[in-house]
């Protein structure tokens, strides 16, 4: 910090600044509780998401051991394909400025015949257990965007926290230290002084 004259005005003034800051690392501390608060509940959401991922990524691949053993590969490679899904939508939210976001994608249901030279239940479930790992994905991949946007914010919040704590607020300290013994050495240096020219009189 520069150096500031040792006056009366400049310590009301550093005082206003310090009250200022103290305000500042108040708000900046709840912020980072908030923060911390929505990590959690982010996190805990998205490992919720990723069990239930883990459980449909285990049925598909069940799904797909006993579509190969009905059709082999070269058949199921030629099996028709679901229809395209649509692109996820996305709701967006702000949460103490950090943009949030869900993401849903809208699957359509394969009815009716679906064209294949040779139709099985077995091939149907394989495309369906693998059209239905797309919704979760999308939310994953949303809640691990989530993730990384709020953990970035908090360690922002915590460095300026920690600036205004360690650093900010100590070396305003250290300056009103410093021009109140200034201040009081030179009341001390005018008293005297006043004396000595009573004396004088």
């Amino acid at each position: 910090m520069a150096e500031t004259a040792a006056t009366r005005s400049a310590a009301l003034a550093l005082a206003d600044e310090r009250a200022l800051m103290r305000q500042g690392h108040q708000f900046l501390d709840e912020k980072r509780m908030l923060l911390a608060a929505e990590l959690l509940r982010t996190l805990a959401a998205h490992r919720a998401r990723e069990a239930v991922l883990v459980e449909q990524l285990q049925a598909a691949a069940e799904a797909l051991r006993a579509a190969l053993q009905r059709h082999g590969l070269a058949g199921l490679q030629a099996y028709p394909a679901a229809p395209p899904a649509a692109g996820p939508t996305a709701t967006r939210r702000l949460f103490l400025g950090v943009p949030l976001q869900e993401a849903e994608i809208a699957i359509a249901p394969v009815t009716g015949d679906d064209g294949a030279v040779d139709a099985s239940p077995e091939a149907r479930a394989c495309r369906a257990a693998f059209q239905g790992l797309l919704a979760p994905l999308a939310a994953l991949a949303a809640s691990g965007g989530n993730l990384e946007r709020l953990g970035a914010e908090y360690r922002r919040t915590e460095r300026r926290a920690r600036a205004l704590e360690n650093v900010l607020l100590p070396e305003i300290e250290r300056s009103l230290k410093t021009i109140g013994e200034h201040l009081e050495l030179a009341d001390q240096e005018e008293t005297v002084r006043i004396r000595m020219a009573g004396r004088r009189r």
